[in-house]
């Protein structure tokens, strides 16, 4: 039986590639690089902030100056604007009020900044609809070291035999992996199938809706 659920967040529960993309835009144009189209981050997202801006700016400019006038800027203009464009996908509120009916625990694990996983997860869904929310802490390895699953295991008290973890990356399915977990990757986020083939997720669905029987067979 499936107790724990434990959730990614950007590409998974909410769709924030356009703000994301934006955000990082203005940062590399305030300081004088190019910018990139909107879908290309949909690759450089995954394993948190900093890598998604290492991989944005040009090989030759990923100094330690440059990146932290690239990182300021970036988390200036992501405070003010991480909700503008984005929103949580289709049939994701459903499926979270279907889990709580059923009496499952629920989880965030992100590698976005802690305190901005807070706020977007309060502001899309409410104070009560995950039991744990986790995002990336300074000195603490990001996904899909699995230190944040087993952090949110730990607290919870559920065994991994217990646990789903849910995500749209091949990092995700990693994550799941290392933590002895269960892992369904979903189609409808920032990567393709394939990815989600290739890196052995154990479930792939096509709709929030098809988590439902995996969890609940």
């Amino acid at each position: 039986m499936t107790k724990l659920i434990i959730f990614d967040l950007d590409g998974t529960l909410i769709n924030s590639l356009a703000d994301l993309a934006a955000s990082a835009n203005h940062a590399l144009r305030a300081c004088g690089f190019p910018v990139h189209p909107p879908g290309s981050y949909r690759y450089f997202a995954g394993n948190g902030v900093t890598r998604l801006l290492e991989r944005a700016l040009p090989e030759g400019a990923r100094d330690e100056e440059t990146f932290r006038r690239i990182f300021e800027e970036f988390t200036r203009y992501y405070t003010l604007h991480r909700a503008d464009l984005t929103a949580p996908y289709p049939g994701i509120a459903d499926l979270l009020e279907a889990l709580r009916a059923r009496g499952t625990r629920l989880a965030v694990a992100s590698n976005k900044y802690h305190s901005a996983t807070v706020a977007m997860t309060r502001l899309y869904f409410g104070d009560g609809a995950f039991d744990l929310v986790r995002g990336h802490v300074e000195d603490t390895p990001l996904k899909p070291h699995p230190a944040i699953v087993l952090e949110i295991l730990a607290e919870t008290g559920v065994a991994p035999g217990e646990t789903l973890y849910v995500g749209d990356s091949n990092v995700d399915v990693q994550t799941a992996k290392n933590a002895g977990v269960r892992s369904i990757g979903v189609t409808w986020g920032f990567r393709e199938r394939q990815e989600l083939q290739d890196a052995g997720a154990n479930f792939i669905v096509d709709s929030p809706a098809g988590i439902l029987p995996i969890a609940f067979p």
